[in-house]
């Protein structure tokens, strides 16, 4: 049989198990596909399928699913993610710039990823590692107190209190927090967090004498601002959905709920996945393709987002998946997600 003729009946017994959970016969196939060949034809391709790993019969009867290797084949052969629709991007845009900050922003990524994909959505939030300095802004809140606040370029934002040692009122108080946030911004804008301490400690060096107490005061404070190493987070949503689907797991669905639950592993294998293409780029991860025991009977569909590819998102299911629908939304969203904060 041709290789043409192949794939486009494996796609067609792709789409109906992904649609019906049946095993797919040949009848079903010839009634539901415009194929153009006989019923013998399509009936010695799936058995070609089955030799080859592609296609496997769950039981005695003449259905055909589609094994692991079937879906990656599936997937690398899509010759395009198809676009989400004008209407359903305008939607998922009205909605994430509705978002008042950056947990928000957050929530509203994994509840609206779960409720297009029908998946379990996972979000991480923002590496600390991967951001750079937007932006610093000096504050006076009266006598000798100065709000220091640090706004990174994916929409994070510290804040400390910062006794300055001497009152900020008056014109000459003005002048020194202007100068000094002139001087700490260009310094410290655009560099990465890891960065910001050394440099500022050296543009002390710039600081008149009697100033020191002042600036050595809020430049302790932002050091310690970026070098915060906060725990990396990811959020959840629609954890309920592998309820409507526990059938499609080989055992049972608590591997891969233990493997949701190890927040620790869905960094790593973000990352890993990220690290498969480019910014732009959908990582798919099929069944036994995912390196973690809990998740081999599940997929996984990722890809960056934010400047400097700060973070990762994407969606959790089993292996019978709408894969184009998965790919395409995940790649709308971050697209999204990354235009918000990069207008923040």
């Amino acid at each position: 049989m041709s290789d043409d003729r192949r794939l486009e009946v494996l796609r067609a017994i792709v789409q109906d198990y992904v649609r019906t959970s049946e095993p797919v016969g040949s009848k079903s196939l010839l009634e539901r596909h415009n194929l153009g060949v006989s019923a013998a034809t399509v009936r010695n391709d799936m058995a070609v399928l089955e030799e080859e790993g592609l296609v496997a019969a769950p039981h005695t009867s003449a259905g055909r699913i589609p094994t692991d290797a079937g879906y990656r084949l599936f997937v690398d052969r899509l010759s395009q993610v198809k676009p989400l629709s004008r209407a359903e991007r305008a939607a998922i845009q009205r909605f994430l710039h509705g978002a008042v900050d950056l947990d928000d922003v957050v929530g509203r990524t994994v509840r609206m990823l779960s409720s297009l994909t029908h998946q379990v959505a996972v979000m991480q939030y923002p590496s600390l590692s991967r951001s750079t300095v937007r932006h610093i802004e000096l504050v006076p809140i009266g006598g000798p107190r100065v709000m220091v606040v640090l706004i990174v370029n994916t929409g994070r934002v510290e804040q400390r209190v910062v006794d300055a040692g001497r009152g900020l009122d008056g014109l000459a108080g003005e002048q020194l927090v202007h100068d000094l946030r002139g001087l700490l911004n260009r310094e410290a804008a655009g560099y990465r967090l890891a960065e910001v301490g050394p440099r500022l400690e050296q543009a002390l060096a710039e600081v008149p004498p009697e100033e020191q107490e002042v600036a050595r005061a809020i430049v302790a404070a932002l050091t310690e601002a970026a070098q915060e190493q906060t725990e990396e987070r990811v959020v959840m949503a629609g954890t309920a959905n592998l309820a409507r689907v526990g059938g499609d797991f080989t055992a049972s669905i608590g591997p891969v709920l233990e493997a949701l639950e190890e927040h620790v592993v869905l960094l790593r294998l973000m990352g890993e996945m990220a690290s498969l293409g480019n910014d732009d780029a959908v990582a798919v991860s099929i069944g036994a393709e995912n390196p973690y025991e809990g998740l081999r009977g599940a997929s996984v569909v990722t890809t960056n987002y934010g400047p400097s590819a700060a973070g990762g998102l994407g969606v959790v299911g089993p292996t019978r998946m709408d894969y184009p629908l998965a790919m395409a939304t995940v790649r709308a969203v971050a697209h999204y997600v990354s235009q918000i904060l990069d207008e923040n």
